[in-house]
């Protein structure tokens, strides 16, 4: 909005020019994420709480210690990122630019999907919420019509195709349909995978964080017919707005992790997880780095696996590899401290975001 209000009158006044600049525009939706989530945070939480005089739901499989500690803690916190990354990019994004409407439609379904996940969970105190089958189809569906939409506003050199990293100028025709599939399955795949993470206060945040931070670089680089250029990339044009929304993300996310940090004063709820998952799913394909984004979130991927492993180890055999899945309770079971855990958890990913980040110079 800010762009298109005050782009036009540079010439009358100076200063105004800065709003063209991608750095200046995505300093201020980072800013202006961060500090909306302090000012309506604490306002946000109270409401919440008024609403869940229960709190969320405590899986009864779950550790034991977390009906102690964590029952009572009001969820939906998700609404709080979900508010500052739609103020943080309609203020200060390009509207004119269609790859912002894909993710911020793909991150608003995913998240009402969610909220109505929590609602179910927090009204009826069931833990289950939306049936399984009927979130997968839900999100399966917004996934493939964001696929088929970013297809059509892909060049078309790239449409319908895989870049794989490390191998210059490498392109794997896939099809449209083989496109559409394996794009709602990144996208879905994402947002579950950050889903199943959130099991710890602060654990899944942190990560998101940093992922949010390497694809608003790979945005901005890919967007850029200069760099892209440079590092052997494939160029996809106007993708550098991206940055602007990753921005504002980063900001709210901070501001969120400021509440959600141990011990939790409200959780992000599937509001928070699966809007989060959905829209890193949706930048890495529109960017043509889908298979970079299972590096850089590969501690969301690792969480995942941990599930998929113990599942078919017991059907299979009867027997439990872990001692509980996702891979973050199997460590509280040997003992570990939530803070030790998040910490140590958010150290892999950083490490693992930075590895995701250097495919960009080994070509």
């Amino acid at each position: 909005m800010l762009y298109h209000l005050l782009t036009p009158l540079a010439d009358l006044f100076g200063p105004f020019n800065l709003f063209r600049y991608l750095t200046f525009r995505s300093i201020g939706a980072f800013l202006t994420a961060l500090v909306l989530s302090f000012l309506i945070g604490g306002m946000l939480i109270r409401w919440l709480r008024s609403k869940q005089a229960q709190g969320q739901p405590i899986r009864d499989d779950g550790p034991e210690s977390h009906v102690l500690t964590k029952k009572g803690t009001p969820t939906m916190g998700g609404l709080l990122i979900l508010i500052g990354v739609l103020v943080g990019t309609l203020l200060w994004a390009d509207l004119t630019n269609r790859y912002i409407w894909i993710v911020l439609g793909v991150t608003l379904a995913f998240g009402g999907l969610g909220f109505w996940d929590d609602y179910l969970k927090v009204t009826k105190l069931n833990p289950k919420g939306v049936s399984g089958n009927l979130k997968l189809l839900v999100s399966l569906l917004a996934a493939i019509l964001a696929a088929w939409w970013i297809a059509v506003l892909s060049p078309g050199q790239l449409r319908h195709m895989l870049a794989l990293p490390f191998i210059k100028d490498a392109l794997l025709p896939l099809g449209i349909v083989g496109f559409l599939g394996f794009s709602a399955l990144v996208i879905v795949g994402a947002s579950n995978a950050v889903n199943i993470t959130d099991g710890l206060d602060g654990l899944a945040i942190g990560p998101v964080i940093m992922a949010a931070a390497v694809f608003g670089f790979i945005a901005y680089v890919v967007g850029n017919t200069i760099y892209s250029g440079y590092l052997y990339l494939h160029h996809v044009p106007r993708t550098g707005e991206l940055s602007v929304l990753l921005a504002a993300l980063i900001g709210a996310g901070l501001g969120f992790l400021w509440f959600n940090a141990p011990p939790a004063m409200v959780f992000m709820g599937d509001t928070g997880s699966l809007s989060l998952g959905g829209a890193l799913g949706t930048v890495a394909v529109i960017t043509k780095h889908e298979i970079v984004l299972a590096i850089v979130g590969g501690l969301f991927v690792l969480e995942t696996v941990s599930v998929i492993v113990q599942v078919l180890s017991y059907r299979w055999t009867g027997k439990r590899i872990f001692r509980m899945a996702p891979l973050h309770h199997h460590f509280e079971k040997k003992g570990w401290a939530e803070p030790t855990i998040v910490v140590r958890f958010w150290i892999i990913a950083a490490i693992l975001a930075l590895i995701g980040l250097s495919t960009l110079k080994l070509r």
